[in-house]
């Protein structure tokens, strides 16, 4: 799988995780139809922050760590924003440089282990949910660029894993965060209307 350095612009986690998370909850806040279809085959709106947050909370759970927060799918807004939060107090807490040992990943920093697998996730899902919506994504197509590179060594891996649909071609005049939907199988001609 690829390493925190392989997707990640260099920054400590526990600022990457904070300016990706409030980019996500920027996008978050423009949300008007929760039930809105998204580039995600078979995913609502809502089922994009419902996602990051039940997947992170079982994947940390796999490695003794469990996270008070209630999913609410009444209120993904909510949901979101508390479960941003409660990640980021933890990687601002002691535990963040402590080993986290998952049952299938094998032993690593829980910050790196965050880093590398939950934030870049949410950098993904925030072109999701910001197509849904209609709305600006805000991603950085510098660190877009950075995440292509890190995840292209591992691609049959991660097709294997089954997270990911084929990729969809673009050209290479395209922006790195067109480039990155298309290689993580989204398709960047996606809309609503279609």
């Amino acid at each position: 799988m690829p390493t925190p350095q392989d997707v990640s612009p260099g920054r400590a986690p526990a600022d990457r995780h904070r300016r990706i998370a409030e980019g996500f909850g920027a996008v978050v806040e423009h949300i008007r139809d929760w039930d809105a279809p998204t580039p995600v085959p078979q995913w609502q709106a809502r089922d994009v922050v419902l996602h990051l947050v039940t997947w992170s909370q079982g994947f940390l759970r796999a490695g003794g760590i469990d996270l008070a927060r209630q999913v609410d799918s009444g209120d993904p807004a909510g949901t979101w924003h508390a479960h941003a939060a409660e990640i980021q107090a933890l990687l601002e807490s002691p535990a963040a440089a402590q080993d986290f040992t998952h049952p299938q990943l094998g032993t690593d920093p829980l910050d790196a282990v965050i880093d590398r697998f939950y934030t870049t996730d949410v950098l993904m899902h925030s072109w999701d949910l910001a197509e849904s919506a209609g709305v600006p994504s805000g991603l950085d197509p510098v660190e877009c660029a950075q995440v292509l590179e890190g995840m292209r060594p591992h691609e049959q891996l991660l097709r294997d894993s089954g997270q990911y649909g084929p990729a969809v071609p673009v050209p290479p005049e395209r922006d790195a965060v067109v480039r990155l939907m298309g290689f993580i199988g989204r398709d960047p001609e996606w809309s609503q209307s279609r």
